[in-house]
């Protein structure tokens, strides 16, 4: 029979992802140490590693969390079964919300996902992937002649491109909070996006 988790020990693993998701997203992977998430966190070396195997571990979770919290947003809007741009407009703003609720996963996972192994990071990248295939869908049914054109992926990632890289600017004690940006985004995005023309394939021929 399994030996059953003490009551603490999900609250107490929680703690060590967040407190090394911080330190990850402060000063790098490479230059934290697990005795640096230990002292973080309180507890005992060895204590971490009854939770942890290694710090690739460590690594892999928060990028795992943070990537599949996405992918359940996305899932969740799709429920909702709203309009085309009502379902854009949802992802546009849930995105930017939960970035600002986890800027030190979004940070880990956009800058140190490079450092897990390579069968690791490419089962994360083919959800992340999953994740942006969802939005540049929406975009398409929104306007498919974008799709004929090839044009939805490369708006998807300018769109992303909005978005993902907001924890190098945005402060939370500046003018701008993230519930403003989240609207000022989607206003941004589609007040330009009918000003796209697809009248001829956007990328060379293969």
């Amino acid at each position: 029979m399994a030996r059953k988790r003490a009551p603490g020990f999900e609250a107490q693993r929680e703690d060590i992802l967040a407190a090394a998701a911080r330190l990850f997203a402060e000063q790098g992977f490479s230059a934290t140490s697990m005795n640096q998430v230990a002292d973080a966190c309180g507890v005992a070396k060895p204590t971490l590693y009854h939770y942890f195997e290694d710090k690739q571990a460590l690594l892999a979770q928060i990028c795992d969390a943070h990537v599949h919290a996405l992918l359940a947003l996305v899932d969740e809007v799709k429920a909702r079964q709203l309009t085309p741009e009502a379902q854009l407009r949802a992802l546009i703003e849930g995105f930017t919300r939960a970035y600002a609720d986890a800027q030190d996963q979004h940070r880990v996972l956009t800058s140190e996902i490079k450092f897990l192994a390579d069968a690791e990071r490419e089962r994360l990248l083919d959800v992340e992937r999953r994740v942006v295939g969802e939005f540049a869908a929406t975009l398409c049914s929104l306007r498919p002649e974008l799709h004929a054109a090839r044009l939805h992926k490369p708006l998807t990632m300018l769109l992303f491109g909005m978005i993902n890289w907001t924890f190098t600017w945005l402060r939370p004690d500046g003018d701008l909070s993230h519930e403003a940006l989240a609207a000022l985004v989607s206003d941004l995005f589609f007040g330009g996006l009918g000003a796209v023309h697809a009248r001829q394939p956007a990328l060379i021929p293969d």
